[in-house]
């Protein structure tokens, strides 16, 4: 694997689950963090954490939810971070889980999941996507999920949301491609979070799920490919198959 060379990631929804998995396997290989989430304290904690492993944190509390809020907010927090104004990588992981069949969906719910696993990522996207073009590089990461491949009944909204993170990360692979910027969608299986724990959310074996170490540990892969390199799409799922 390459050297990461001092690099700077922003990770969203770095306080528990796969974020915070890939902020301590980023800090095992010496990237500095900022880290976004809605709960400071949470934050903090997984900052002590990456501080433990000798590596380097900030933390920036954000509601990814209040989109219209979101680009300019992550545009501060980059420029604070990084003090050129840029990143190298960006790591768009914060999202909800929600099920329930279409018919019986709200317009209030289906705008809530749309807007937290789908707007907020493109709002974060055209926050980094400046300093990334006048440097003529960086990685892009968003993690969607099998259900974007895959039909589920009762995952509607939530499918149709990382679907529709799976055709954005396209589209910006082909508009980004000249300016040096990589886009590398990962779509995993069942993960052990917490994002289980909601009352909405079906009682499975979650011994049997990926754990969020395993996602992190693809996540650094694809990060630290050579610039002449990139994974665009990438599957991964529990050997036991859909849960």
């Amino acid at each position: 694997m390459t050297s990461s060379n001092q690099h700077r990631a922003l990770i969203t929804g770095a306080s528990s689950g796969i974020g915070r998995a890939t902020a301590l396997i980023f800090a095992e290989a010496g990237i500095e963090l900022a880290l976004v989430s809605r709960s400071q304290p949470k934050l903090e904690s997984v900052a002590a954490e990456v501080r433990s492993l000798g590596g380097k944190a900030k933390v920036y509390p954000l509601d990814l939810s209040q989109v219209d809020q979101v680009r300019s907010k992550m545009a501060a927090i980059v420029q604070d971070f990084s003090q050129d104004g840029s990143i190298d990588i960006l790591v768009n992981n914060a999202g909800m889980g929600l099920t329930g069949d279409l018919q019986s969906t709200s317009l209030e719910v289906w705008q809530q999941v749309i807007n937290l696993n789908l707007t907020s990522v493109l709002q974060c996207i055209q926050a980094v996507v400046p300093g990334m073009r006048d440097r003529q590089s960086g990685t892009i990461i968003n993690i969607a999920s099998i259900a974007a491949h895959q039909a589920f009944p009762e995952w509607g909204a939530y499918s149709v949301s990382k679907a529709g993170l799976v055709s954005l990360s396209k589209v910006l692979a082909a508009e980004e491609r000249a300016h040096g910027i990589r886009v590398v969608t990962i779509s995993p299986g069942a993960v052990n979070t917490p994002i289980w724990e909601s009352d909405t959310m079906p009682s499975f074996d979650r011994s049997r799920m990926l754990t969020p170490e395993t996602i992190a540990q693809s996540i650094l892969h694809v990060a630290l490919l050579p610039p002449q390199a990139t994974i665009e799409e990438l599957t991964l799922t529990p050997s036991a198959g859909a849960l």
